[in-house]
């Protein structure tokens, strides 16, 4: 990732049709689109890979786990349990539908750890958001079991793991819904753009319509159309789908260039001492998007972090000290900084629910770094950065 470094002709064309019908906008006017109708032909492509019924496209990787949530009925009440590891779009989308974010730990595949979630689940629990980070799965088998032990919901936030898979299946397709972003630097990049797939024909119902002011979309006069309930307004435009729906037809062979350079990186490190890859459970496919791998120590993973940089590898990230990722830096969520007033009991409960610290967490990601794998790289390239970090990695292990 990310898919912008392999634009080319088809993302052009795409683009270019859409500019010749002079129609941005995703519903209506029929007449002047000349058979292009992109955000639609976007969804049938997304809900055929992803081996989903239904596939729904929306301004935003934030605004799919929003609609997604709002979709599945969770509400002012109800607590989400997600990982202290994630972007923050994950909380935010989670208070944007009145909900309480439960952040809880993680464990050695940078995800949620099932014995945590067990431990956090309360009375007020409505869905586990399960994160899919830097390109690889949970525990699903185990999650999944909790869901159906405890009657959860199970969403996944599969933004950063397009293209991954666990027992054959793709991910964001074993939850209720599943979640991607297509913003500029993923690696199916729309510019701005997100997706919901699901098995539910209700979710996907609530969900084209939520995300359109309450829309129903039936008929072919859109004044005419129904509102059966509230909506808002998360829309793609035809421009930012016509770019998703060249860059989807890729996904496989950006896939495989991804593996490529990861294998090519990790081959010069894994046998170093003291480095041991992040844990990917048994059955699962990562999408080779990050190289993730532990060190000995929070002292020795910044030390290497500033080494690689000092030899020209740029993209080495210690999200233990990262203002987006890692619940450390989240003041703003823990404090509550809302421009408006939160409701009081919402307010309350976030704060007694993430007032705390963790440690087992803090353990795994103080020792972690994980190196971005571009598209864009060429044989060269490739093996000139695994030639640093080998060297580098191996020089700060003796």
């Amino acid at each position: 990732m990310p898919g912008f470094e392999l634009f080319g002709e088809n993302e052009k064309q795409s683009v270019q049709d859409v500019l010749d019908s002079g129609v941005l906008m995703r519903y209506g006017f029929g007449p002047m689109r000349n058979g292009h109708w992109k955000a639609r032909e976007f969804e049938v492509a997304l809900a055929r890979r992803m081996q989903t019924p239904h596939a729904h496209v929306v301004s935003s990787g934030t605004a799919a786990l929003s609609v997604a949530l709002a979709s599945a009925g969770v509400g002012a009440g109800d607590e989400v349990i997600l990982p202290v590891f994630t972007f923050v779009a994950s909380f935010e989308a989670v208070l944007a539908v009145g909900a309480v974010p439960v952040l809880c730990d993680i464990d050695d595949t940078l995800t949620l750890s099932p014995e945590a979630v067990e431990e956090a689940i309360t009375p007020r629990t409505r869905a586990l958001m399960v994160v899919h980070m830097c390109g690889s799965m949970a525990d699903l088998d185990a999650l999944g079991a909790i869901c159906r032990r405890h009657d959860l919901l199970l969403i996944e936030d599969a933004c950063q793991a397009i293209g991954g898979s666990y027992r054959d299946k793709p991910l964001g397709s074993l939850g209720d819904a599943g979640c991607f972003s297509f913003d500029f630097v993923k690696t199916v990049t729309c510019g701005e753009g997100g997706g919901i797939i699901t098995h539910s024909g209700e979710i996907y119902a609530k969900a084209q319509a939520y995300s359109d002011h309450g829309h129903d979309h039936i008929g072919e006069d859109r004044g005419a159309e129904s509102h059966p309930h509230l909506g808002y307004n998360y829309r793609i435009s035809e421009l930012h789908a016509a770019v998703g729906l060249a860059q989807l037809a890729r996904l496989d062979a950006f896939i495989g260039i991804q593996e490529r350079h990861y294998r090519t990186l990790w081959q010069g490190i894994e046998s170093l001492p003291g480095i041991t890859g992040r844990r990917v459970p048994e059955g699962g496919r990562q999408n080779y998007s990050f190289l993730n791998f532990f060190l000995t120590g929070p002292e020795k993973a910044r030390e290497a972090q500033k080494a690689l940089s000092e030899a020209g590898m740029d993209g080495v990230f210690y999200w233990y000290d990262n203002n987006w990722h890692y619940h450390r830096r989240w003041e703003h969520l823990k404090e509550l900084r809302s421009l408006g007033p939160l409701p009081p009991e919402t307010a309350r409960r976030t704060r007694e629910a993430n007032e705390r610290e963790f440690p087992l967490s803090d353990a795994w990601m103080g020792r972690c770094l994980s190196v971005l794998v571009k598209l864009g790289w060429s044989p060269e390239e490739t093996r000139r950065r695994a030639e640093i970090l080998k060297n580098v990695l191996g020089e700060l292990a003796q």
